[in-house]
């Protein structure tokens, strides 16, 4: 991967920065946390302000919520469980102290230990993941954000998501929004370092933005170093009164070490040393992806507007794990969404989406991490297409149905263009209708409650469907889903509270057969995940106190083999959050995560990770403009522990390579300049 220096990278952050108007700054409004910036511009429907958002999210009848990206940005900024660890229902853990991690929302993509499954994950509105569902956590920029939508469950549903998890979507700066220019360069333990630089701009009836990023680290463990350069940029604008375009533009250049698990002795005796496997075969994740996107509003009249979301993109992977994995990957789509708003209560959104992609998956014997002699050759086609419709009626004052519809038709095709032994070809279609009923009601003006009924279906990606002990060609996974929660935010209080129990049929996960024989990735006939989702904010005084709790209560249902244990691989509980004192732009405090118990690794319950808890200290001054500063440690305690494991089906009470040791104690630096 190119990898620019530091002092190259400053050169052209400052170049970049000399773009900008040198004319008075912008009027704008600073609040303690999170900081608002108001430039008293009018509404851009290609890129909703936070509150905004907050406002539309307020009226879907379950789980949804905003995470602005001020109140992560206080320090260090690198992964998706910086961005992510605070949101109310989100379970992340990094698997390597890097961008790669365990990403779950209600035991979503429970079984899939890497490259993501089982949420939608877009960028401004147009999907990140490939046409098979997979996605990569490296495609995305925490600092490059404004906010991050994060819908659980069928609340996804206004971007076409069908799956059990629901949506996250990260939504950038605009020309409009973002400071004209934002520099920061941060550093600390294991040789981390990150320089990230943006500019913005308006121009009459438009605006645009380009960010850049370059960012590196050793790691906590061996064979663990990690390098990253992401190019973003969007520029939009009105071309009428009644039409609005913006194009975004991506370039993502990584590479990662893949150190691998542990058994429980190794992680105990020495948490940074790499997997002996993953050394001699030099186990990496290498890609680049180009992306282009495009997202247009219409405004009809009459409280009508057309949204039309498109993207490309290209990705070439070299992935060296037990064989080497060089894949090219061809992803495209578009959704067109009609919405409506009678003014009185009365809201519609329908909408049709379509998506193609293809891979070139060409496998070869790893020598070292090198190609030798090519094992195989697969061609893989996915192809979507889906409708989905959603009407909200007003009952009586105060009082909402919310029901909605989806059709969904979506084809798995492989051709295998190298048969040595077994033929991996198939051609698999997966079809089925869904419906949604909600009913949501405002007890107040900042207290709402809300209840709904939802049905997901979610087909295998290509992981799930080639390439394990066994090759099958599994049948989707479907789930029936009642949630019923409240939002509050009077006050000195923001609460987000849900309660859900999901009855899923068929759900994939990797199984023994009676005998204890490896079954590969299968569908288990019943399973039942359950739980309840709390976070939010409450602020005494000066203090601000902002977390969340997870409790997971995931099990299968009746199983001929596993009776009613509980599924493998995510903790019970857990707790995660921080306590800061707040006034004038700075700020300092404690931090903290928390797994109260131990856990199973396996579903058969016979190799546990341990619980554990860490805390760390944070401080700072962030100002809207000028020069400001981070200090944050982590773990400061130095605790060996568990972040995350691996999912199996059987350990047999013997300790195995499952575990994944967290970062040791750690400090960070930050500093920023913002115009």
């Amino acid at each position: 991967m190119r990898h620019l220096p530091i002092p190259s990278l400053l050169a052209l952050a400052i170049a970049l920065a000399s773009t900008a108007h040198a004319e008075e700054a912008r009027p704008e409004v600073v609040e303690l946390q999170p900081i608002v910036v108001s430039k008293g511009q009018p509404s851009d429907p290609t890129a909703p302000t936070l509150a905004e958002k907050r406002a539309e999210f307020a009226q879907i009848p379950g789980a949804a919520a905003v995470v602005d990206a001020e109140t992560y940005k206080s320090g260090r900024s690198s992964t998706l469980q910086d961005a992510l660890g605070l949101a109310p229902g989100v379970f992340v853990q990094p698997r390597f102290g890097a961008e790669e991690a365990r990403l779950s929302i209600r035991g979503s993509g429970l079984q899939r230990t890497f490259h993501g499954r089982g949420l939608l994950l877009m960028q401004d509105g147009a999907p990140l993941n490939l046409a098979d569902g997979s996605f990569d956590f490296q495609a995305v920029e925490p600092l490059a954000v404004d906010h991050i939508e994060v819908l659980r469950g069928a609340n996804a549903w206004r971007y076409g998501a069908a799956n059990l998890g629901g949506a996250i979507n990260f939504v950038a700066p605009t020309g409009r929004t973002a400071a004209p220019v934002d520099l920061r360069v941060e550093a600390g333990s294991f040789a981390y370092q990150r320089l990230y630089g943006a500019v913005a701009e308006e121009f009459g009836d438009w605006d645009g933005y380009l960010s850049f990023s370059d960012s590196s680290q050793d790691g906590f463990r061996d064979h663990a170093r990690q390098d990253n350069q992401r190019y973003f940029a969007n520029l939009g604008g009105t071309l009428n009164e009644d039409l609005a375009t913006r194009f975004y533009l991506t370039h993502v250049e990584t590479d990662s070490e893949l150190p691998g698990n542990l058994t429980k002795a190794q992680l105990r005796n020495n948490p940074e040393q790499a997997a002996a496997g993953n050394i001699s075969g030099d186990q990496r994740r290498d890609f680049t992806l180009d992306r282009i996107g495009n997202l247009t509003h219409l405004q009809l009249g009459g409280g009508h507007r057309l949204e039309l979301a498109s993207y490309y993109s290209e990705k070439s992977l070299l992935h060296p794990i037990y064989q080497v994995l060089d894949v090219n990957s061809e992803d495209y789509g578009l959704r067109l969404s009609h919405k409506w708003d009678s003014g009185d209560g009365w809201r519609w959104s329908g909408g049709v989406e379509t998506s193609h992609g293809r891979n070139r998956d060409s496998r070869y014997r790893n020598v070292g991490g090198h190609k030798g002699a090519k094992l195989n050759e697969l061609q893989q086609t996915a192809r979507n297409l889906n409708a989905f419709a959603e009407l909200e009626v007003p009952l009586a004052e105060r009082w909402a149905l919310v029901a909605g519809a989806a059709w969904l038709h979506q084809q798995r095709e492989v051709d295998d263009r190298l048969v040595s032994g077994r033929d991996e070809s198939f051609d698999a279609t997966y079809s089925g209708r869904i419906g949604r009923l909600g009913l949501r009601h405002d007890l107040a003006a900042d207290v709402q409650l809300f209840a709904n009924f939802s049905q997901s279906m979610e087909p295998p990606t290509f992981s799930e469907l080639t390439g394990g002990q066994v090759i099958t060609q599994n049948d989707e996974q479907r789930a029936n889903t009642w949630e019923a929660g409240l939002r509050w935010a009077r006050g000195d209080l923001d609460l987000d509270l849900a309660v859900y129990r999901s009855a899923i049929r068929d759900e994939l996960l990797a199984l023994n057969d009676a005998n204890g024989d490896p079954l590969g990735t299968v569908n288990a006939e019943r399973t039942v995940h359950q739980g309840v989702e709390l976070g939010g904010a409450w602020t005494l005084g000066r203090l601000v106190l902002r977390g969340q709790y997870l409790f997971n209560d995931f099990r299968f249902d009746d199983d001929a083999v596993y009776g009613d244990n509980r599924l493998g691989g995510v903790p019970r509980q857990f707790v995660k959050g921080e306590a800061l004192w707040q006034q004038d732009g700075w700020y300092a405090g404690p931090t903290f995560e928390w797994v109260p118990s131990h856990y199973a690794v396996d579903h058969a319950q016979s190799l546990y990770a341990d619980g554990y808890a860490i805390w760390g200290l944070k401080g700072g001054y962030r100002p809207g403009e000028g020069w400001g500063f981070f200090v944050e440690g982590r773990n400061l305690a130095d605790r060996n522990y568990v972040a995350t494991t691996g999912v199996i089906a059987d350990a047999k009470g013997l300790d195995s390579a499952q575990f994944l040791p967290g970062d040791g104690r750690s400090l960070y630096l930050g500093l920023e300049w913002r115009m």
